[in-house]
């Protein structure tokens, strides 16, 4: 059984394995020990805050870990309000029309256009299964997790939540679209671009990334081709995504113009059909899966089970291992979500 829980600085090594292995073009989880050292402490200080009546400089890390082995399968994570002690930058992809009745020419051309519009808006992020434990509701529940725990504590996140999709890059970490703000801009590439962003040194960005907006058709073809388009690692995520309701508004990442996109958190499709429910521990015959949190945070857990869920009294039945998983008892109170 897949189990998320917060992160703990013993899964330091489990963090760095996870890191390592999802490659180029994964900014939120470089390779360097002091950032991801760093993390998990913000991330223990964040589940530790009480009475959160809005969301701040929390961020919230977590890892699955099969109940049997203890080994951790992956992470997911949620910023809860990005862009204040560290900029965050997008670009937004916008429209002109250049005219002239008298020679009868209308063109339509598209800009990229450098901001910060995603600033106090909760972002998730960090979401990383090993390819070993891709399989069953495992994708599902580390994603989704997080919109169980948004729909119980809604007040510790932002009314638009968003999602940075990774872009296209090669298996050695090269961009098209950054090889041509490299080639103009940037004496830099990708992979330390990357890297340097993700420890948190983003000075560079501000000191030369253009500041006016730039012709989208005076790129390259190769770097037009791949704006607002995702890895082939990621399209299962951002399929997932846009069945919650995700939508791109035209703001792509100024590295590898992958897709940023967002939702209303009420209107999340997983925070907006969750159930809240009481439990009753039994054992069971139920056939229904369902993803299960119990309603703690600083002692947040979740997993994929079976479940016999009665509308009527709103009682639930889960199985005593599935009871001892969530640290749950008879009376106890969970948000579940059917599968």
């Amino acid at each position: 059984m897949l189990v998320v829980r917060p992160i703990a600085m013993s899964d330091y090594d489990a963090l760095h394995t996870c890191a390592v292995e999802s490659g180029h073009g994964f900014t939120s989880l470089p390779v360097n020990e002091e950032l991801l050292t760093n993390r998990i402490q913000h991330s223990e200080y964040s589940f530790g805050k009480h009475n959160v009546a809005e969301p701040g400089d929390e961020g919230y890390l977590m890892v699955g870990f099969d109940s049997e082995s203890g080994e951790v399968a992956g992470c997911t994570g949620i910023e809860a309000s990005i862009g204040w002690d560290v900029p965050f930058y997008s670009y937004h992809i916008s429209t002109i029309v250049h005219s002239s009745p008298k020679l009868g020419v209308n063109n339509v051309v598209k800009l990229l256009t450098f901001g910060n519009n995603y600033t106090g808006c909760s972002e998730i992020c960090t979401l990383f299964l090993r390819p070993s434990f891709r399989g069953g509701l495992n994708g599902r529940l580390m994603s989704k997790c997080r919109f169980l725990m948004m729909a119980e504590h809604p007040q510790r996140f932002s009314k638009t939540i968003f999602a940075e999709m990774r872009g296209v890059s090669d298996a050695d970490g090269n961009s098209p679209f950054w090889q041509w703000l490299q080639e103009h801009f940037f004496s830099i590439d990708f992979t330390m671009a990357d890297y340097l962003t993700g420890i948190g040194k983003k000075g560079f960005i501000a000191d030369l990334m253009p500041k006016l907006p730039i012709y989208i058709n005076l790129l390259s073809k190769e770097a037009q081709a791949v704006i607002g388009q995702v890895h082939d690692n990621t399209k299962p995520a951002l399929k997932l995504l846009e069945n919650e309701g995700f939508t791109c508004r035209n703001y792509v990442d100024i590295f590898d113009a992958g897709p940023t996109v967002e939702c209303d958190l009420r209107n999340i499709n997983s925070v907006r059909d969750s159930i809240r429910a009481e439990v009753q521990i039994a054992p069971h015959s139920s056939s229904q899966d369902y993803l299960i949190a119990n309603t703690s945070f600083e002692n947040f857990r979740a997993t994929a089970a079976k479940a016999a869920f009665d509308r009527e009294s709103n009682k639930v039945i889960i199985a005593p291992e599935v009871a001892d998983a969530l640290h749950l008892k008879a009376g106890d109170y969970v948000r579940m979500l059917a599968q």
